[in-house]
């Protein structure tokens, strides 16, 4: 369970997070949504340790991130190709991770059989440096490793970003997957509404750092409510300024 409490973050004069109170439940897949500059890696940063807030706290499984290291082992995210190795090869940062995670590499190996359609011939054996894959590829070594230690909780920021469609199907179908079998607690965002509405149970709708709508997502059900604000000239216009 990830839980908010008066969380402020602010640069200049413009606020990037002000949420009094939010709880992810375990097992949710959470999708964030919301235009540039609506707050949602900044949030992630702030969940993740990564950016301290002006004020307030998160909290996963009643662990403090700023005050424990306890959460990491639990935890995998990617937020940009900036939590990469890149010049290791893809199989040499997978081994890297097992080896401080405590997995052998023979368990490592294994695991990564559970992503050969994501990597689609492209990642594994290629014998190239991480900083020398395309984007797309960059986008699913940093996806996989996040997900190789099986982690209870996972946050991916715009995971379908520089993916092909073929990629981002397979993408959706492995992260649905996951939380059927393992009760995974998935955060993630996207600026594409249908893969968000496909696969989160909960819809958490940001707006200049707000959570605005706080919606169930059963069968879709959210979908008309978001292409309506989204479609609303007036919310096009206050999020550009």
């Amino acid at each position: 369970m990830i839980k908010i409490a008066n969380l402020k973050k602010q640069f200049g004069e413009t606020i990037a997070c002000d949420i009094p109170s939010f709880t992810v439940n375990d097992g949710d897949i959470l999708g964030l949504v919301g235009n540039n500059g609506a707050g949602k890696t900044t949030l992630f940063r702030m969940i993740l340790d990564l950016l301290k807030p002006d004020d307030g706290e998160v909290s996963l499984n009643d662990i403090n991130p700023a005050t424990s290291e306890e959460w990491k082992d639990t935890t995998g995210a990617h937020i940009d190709e900036g939590f990469l190795i890149d010049y290791l090869t893809p199989e040499e940062y997978f081994a890297f991770l097992g080896k401080i995670s405590g997995i052998s590499q023979n368990e490592v190996e294994q695991r990564l059989k559970h992503f050969d359609r994501l990597a689609g011939g492209e990642i594994f054996g290629q014998n190239k440096l991480i900083r020398n894959l395309s984007a797309g590829n960059k986008q699913k070594v940093g996806i996989i490793a996040a997900m190789l230690r099986e982690p209870k909780v996972l946050i991916l920021d715009e995971p379908f970003n520089f993916l092909d469609p073929s990629s981002q199907n397979v993408l959706k179908n492995l992260l649905v997957q996951y939380n059927h079998e393992t009760g995974a607690t998935i955060l993630i965002s996207s600026h594409n509404l249908q893969h968000t509405v496909d696969i989160s149970t909960r819809i958490a709708l940001l707006e200049k750092g707000r959570i605005i709508r706080d919606l169930p997502n059963e069968s879709g059900s959210a979908k008309n409510e978001l292409t309506q604000y989204f479609e609303t000239p007036e919310t096009l216009v206050s999020e550009s300024e």
